[in-house]
């Protein structure tokens, strides 16, 4: 058990006025026994490392959705590494559609955190709902209307790291027709240096896309946004609604919605294919695959059932 998941169901316990046992890091067996329905309030964590703040946020969620009243919550670690959501994805790409959904939340990036010492800063407010989540319909990908980009490097302003993945992801996206505007952050509040890029676009149709990577010691600017822009274009060219990493993130919001929820797919990873076997066999949601079409039937949890 790694510091973050310990985190998560830490978070999970307090949020569900449940108990744990066995919570310790390397543990091989944890028990869990919720409590009586999801309490609301203000929360703080520090994982203490540069675990993923994003994956903590994603868990209590769902929880704070449902909750008798309004959630905030303030978690410290890390924000932009690799195998995690980026906080800049979470706010520019997942968080737009499930506010689609019917949800009001707020994600701000109080100052940004790393690998290896994390102590990037994440404050998450969200709302109970008044109903069920709405189910959302992604059938046709339309055409690109907009490209737009964060570039953010911290204490590496004099290496013009921002500022060579804002010109090179322009640039590459440029040799493909596609007009983009990056913007460039320059933070100096961070532990430590690093630096983050993501790029998004946004249909007629109203579907974002966006892709994105964190730095890392030896990886160059110019790499960063050479497998930022390919990414990009790699899940537009599949004609899907969704990209790689938002096709699984909705299956969770999706199954808990009262009604039918379609989007198409760049591809069947295995984090969609265990998320549809997750939300069948916990919530009893049903769903299918057909091709790169996801069909979900929500459950249509309403706040008090919670």
């Amino acid at each position: 058990m790694r510091p973050q998941h310990l985190e998560a169901l830490r978070a999970c316990c307090m949020l569900s006025k449940g108990h744990l046992e066995g919570d310790e890091v390397g543990s091989q067996e944890i028990y869990y026994f919720p409590g009586k329905g999801l309490r609301g309030g203000s929360f703080s964590w520090d994982i203490g490392t540069a675990g993923s703040t994003t994956m903590l946020a994603f868990t209590v969620l769902p929880l704070a959705l449902f909750a008798d009243k309004e959630s905030s919550f303030s978690i410290v670690g890390g924000l932009f590494q690799d195998f995690a959501p980026s906080a800049f994805h979470m706010q520019e790409v997942l968080f737009p559609l499930i506010r689609r959904m019917g949800a009001e939340l707020d994600l701000k990036i109080l100052r940004p955190g790393y690998v290896p010492e994390g102590g990037g800063h994440l404050q998450l407010k969200v709302k109970p709902l008044n109903g069920p989540l709405e189910p959302i319909r992604l059938l046709k990908q339309g055409k690109v209307k907009e490209v737009r980009g964060i570039c953010l490097a911290s204490h590496l302003e004099e290496q013009k790291v921002a500022e060579r993945m804002a010109r090179q992801s322009e640039k590459l996206l440029m040799e493909h027709g596609v007009r983009a505007r990056v913007q460039v952050i320059e933070d100096a509040t961070a532990l430590q240096k690093g630096a983050a890029l993501l790029v998004v676009a946004e249909t007629e149709t109203g579907c974002l896309l966006g892709a994105d990577q964190a730095g890392k010691r030896g990886r160059r600017s110019e790499n960063i946004a050479r497998f930022v822009v390919s990414s990009l274009l790699e899940d537009i060219r599949t004609g899907a609604t969704t990209d790689r990493h938002l096709a699984d993130q909705l299956i969770l919001f999706a199954a808990l919605a009262e009604g039918r929820t379609e989007y198409l797919i760049p591809m069947a990873t295995d984090h969609v294919q265990s998320n549809l076997w997750l939300v069948q066999k916990i919530l009893g949601a049903k769903t299918e695959i057909q091709g790169n079409l996801i069909r979900i039937d929500g459950i249509g949890l309403k706040p008090n059932e919670k």
